[in-house]
């Protein structure tokens, strides 16, 4: 059966990823230059502005405080209420003395010494985030590489190479050896000739022989790309790489997501970190913005539209009162499954797809120890080990490296699977994490420590991670990203980005914009008022 370029790329790219592919069509000349797309905040203040417009935003997560951020350059008068005692919602840093609690009445209090943290949330941002990245330059937020992938971690799957695991570079290199050799042989022997001319079979078999790095007769023999079983040294100490594992091994389905983990658009290189701890961005903006803008510990109870606005009644905690505001608008970045519990008078569409959008669960598992996966045995630095399993993962701290010691992920986990992990008591999901660990790394299971879990279906005030749409097409998606008369939403569920800090953010401005628009269409103005 005759096969197309277009079915031969395809095929490379579904082998070895989008690195493969790409350079597949580099080699055939067929690759044209790209470009990307950076936006930029929304300037409210041309045209017009807000002098004088009142609103109140539900919610001191980035999204909130974006959205107070760009309305106040305009001239809007903004109030931000948030239940929490700290702001930036889903961006969490968890630190010594730092309490977790959840729904369930549990209690964890965290003991990593001083310096070591977790980010029970958000926890990087990729290069091309250029919205998030923009406001840590405009807030003055210092970042550091967040090394997203390490080429020496590992793959394990118990039911697979006799369980034991299988580092990065061997797993990728050993395919790309062994799919390489496969589609050479196939040109050599004319299977591609309807489809490939004479000059592309030569360009395809050179191309091959460098990527898979085979020998001169187009075999897979084993690679320095794969690892070395000995390290080279002074006179005779040759750098000798291991023996190939076989294709059989390696087809293993269950350890393709680890392997392609890095081609996904959102984890590619460079990645970064905010230094000291994700909460640095919404530290930033909370600063900027000042306690008379955000008011914390203050739980919304109620939501009213009125004649001439919003009326929000909310339990100021520092105060001990029971108080209320009244606003020309209202954006609302609270998560909707705790929208949904409180007493709102949304119209009736709006209301049934606040109560039927779907929540993912999400589950971190942390220990300190000491670094011995930096040490020669291991000679991990950063990135992720993956594991077949409801864990998911082992993910390796960036920071602080070839100190004393570390905070390691042994689970970070989210939708079935985390549903899955669930289903096991705190003590014995926490303890599983260590046998994983263990099997990664033999003989270091013990030396994990202060273990801390957070699972974000049980967090209050969030109840989940993000939004499980079955697509972007959702009508309920299209309804929430349009405003009920003066009540407006924002946050990750209503952008295409998904759980990331990029899509909070550029969800409220996208509110911003049609708030802004629906002001200059002549919508009453009221003084606002705490009562």
């Amino acid at each position: 059966m005759p096969v197309s370029r277009r079915s031969f790329i395809h095929a490379v790219g579904a082998a070895g990823g989008y690195t493969a592919a790409f350079t597949a069509m580099q080699g055939l000349g067929l690759l044209a230059p790209s470009t990307a797309f950076a936006g930029a905040p929304p300037d409210l203040a041309k045209g017009g502005g807000g002098k004088g417009a009142k609103v109140v935003i539900l919610g001191a997560g980035v999204s909130g405080m974006a959205a107070a951020w760009e309305l106040g350059k305009a001239g809007y008068d903004c109030t931000i209420l948030e239940a929490r005692a700290r702001t930036g919602g889903r961006v969490w840093t968890v630190r010594r003395g730092d309490r977790i609690e959840m729904t369930d009445g549990s209690r964890q209090v965290c003991e990593f010494d001083e310096g070591q943290y977790m980010n029970a949330g958000a926890a990087r941002l990729p290069s091309h985030h250029q919205i998030v990245l923009g406001y840590c330059r405009e807030l003055g937020v210092e970042l550091e590489v967040e090394v997203n992938t390490s080429r020496s971690a590992l793959l394990l799957n118990p039911d697979a190479n006799g369980g034991k695991p299988i580092r990065m570079r061997t797993a990728i290199n050993d395919t790309r050896g062994h799919v390489s050799e496969l589609l050479a042989k196939a040109i050599n022997t004319g299977a591609l000739d309807a489809d490939l001319t004479a000059d592309d079979k030569q360009r395809m078999v050179a191309f091959l022989k460098t990527y898979g790095d085979l020998s001169p007769d187009l075999f897979y023999k084993g690679s320095q790309r794969a690892g070395l079983r000995i390290e080279p040294g002074a006179g005779d100490e040759r750098a000798t790489p291991y023996d190939p594992i076989s294709l059989k091994a390696l087809l293993d389905e269950d350890l393709w997501n680890g392997v392609l983990f890095e081609e996904t658009i959102d984890m590619q290189a460079t990645m970064f970190q905010p230094k000291g701890g994700m909460d640095a961005i919404p530290h930033a903006f909370a600063k900027a913005l000042g306690p008379k803008i955000i008011k914390r510990q203050c739980e919304v109870r109620q939501i009213r539209k009125t004649e001439k606005g919003v009326r929000i009644a909310y339990r100021d905690a520092v105060a001990g009162k029971d108080l209320a505001i009244e606003a020309d608008y209202c954006i609302s970045t609270i998560p909707l499954p705790v929208l949904a519990k409180i007493d709102a008078d949304f119209s009736p569409a709006y209301k049934a797809a606040i109560a039927r959008t779907p929540y993912r669960d999400s589950i971190k598992i942390a220990w300190q120890a000491p670094r011995f996966w930096e040490g020669p045995k291991y000679q991990i630095y950063g990135g992720l080990s993956f594991v077949k399993g409801p864990t998911n993962m082992v993910w390796y701290p960036s920071y602080g490296l070839h100190t004393k010691t570390g905070v390691i992920l042994g689970a970070y986990t989210g939708g079935p699977a985390a549903v899955q992990l669930a289903k096991l008591p705190r003590a014995e999901q926490i303890e599983h994490t260590r046998k994983v660990i263990e099997a990664m790394h033999p003989g270091c299971g013990h030396l994990l420590e202060k273990p801390l879990q957070v699972q974000w279906a049980a967090v209050p005030h969030t109840l989940g991670i993000g939004v499980g749409w079955a697509s972007d097409d959702e009508p309920d998606y299209r309804l929430l990203g349009q405003p009920d008369g003066p009540i407006h939403f924002a946050g990750e569920y209503l952008s295409h980005v998904g759980a990331w800090q990029e899509g909070a953010i550029r969800a409220a401005h996208r509110t911003i914009v049609m708030l802004d628009a629906q002001h200059r269409k002549g919508q009453p103005v009221t003084a606002q008022r705490i009562i």
